[in-house]
């Protein structure tokens, strides 16, 4: 036990993790550097303790890819983080797995400019899981089954546009749960046998298409026992 603990530890500290007195919550990165994360040599910088990903006339994204968090494949786990985008769109991929060019396979707390996806659970191949507002069910044999919360555009007066926003994602087992400034923003729960996840890397997405700009910053995990 005490040889897996410190296995834990080590494996944090490689990947850049501090330790945060905050009800077990380790910090993911430091505000200084890369250090512990992994994606497209230029691609991403740090900017007054954030992480910066940024696409511009000059210089425009022309296929989406993702910084890689070095940490580890968590399965279930409290992840908190505050976000700021500038047009286009964005996200925190979790429970993923690589693919080449640092792209990758899995869920994604959505977060866009247009607000079409803001709060949103996404995954490759399936598209939106949940929208804003939405309570979902992928029961054993794929079948979609829908409850609403509350009211999709509603929900935006808890979105601060263009400024930070603290987005947290809480997986623990099948169940997912996505909130933007404290507000509830969709649940799932996925018993889907082909495209549910159980772990996998977390990752930040870069956007192809039009100049955009995203910060990343105060990335926290707690591991649930």
């Amino acid at each position: 036990m005490k040889r897996a603990f410190l296995a834990l530890v080590l494996g944090y500290a490689a990947a850049g993790i501090c330790a945060a007195g905050d009800n077990g919550f380790v910090a993911m990165f430091n505000g200084k550097d890369l250090s512990g994360w992994e994606g497209l040599p230029g691609a991403w910088r740090v900017e007054n303790g954030a992480i910066v990903g940024e696409s511009t006339p000059e210089r425009p994204c022309k296929r989406t890819h993702y910084l890689y968090w070095k940490g580890g494949e968590p399965a279930d786990f409290i992840l908190k983080a505050k976000i700021k985008l500038i047009g286009g769109n964005s996200g925190i991929q979790f429970r993923s797995a690589k693919r080449p060019h640092f792209d990758t396979f899995g869920y994604q707390a959505d977060f866009d400019a247009a607000n079409q996806y803001t709060g949103c659970l996404y995954q490759h191949k399936r598209g939106l899981v949940a929208r804003r507002g939405e309570r979902v069910i992928f029961t054993e044999t794929g079948e979609r089954k829908v409850e609403k919360f509350a009211n999709f555009d509603e929900l935006l007066k808890h979105v601060r546009q263009n400024d930070w926003n603290d987005y947290e994602i809480i997986a623990r087992g099948s169940h997912i749960t996505l909130r933007l400034n404290g507000q509830l923003m969709c649940e799932v729960e996925d018993h889907d046998p082909q495209l549910a996840r159980e772990k996998g890397i977390i990752a930040l997405q870069m956007h192809q298409g039009p100049p955009m700009r995203v910060e990343f910053k105060e990335l926290r995990i707690k591991i649930l026992k």
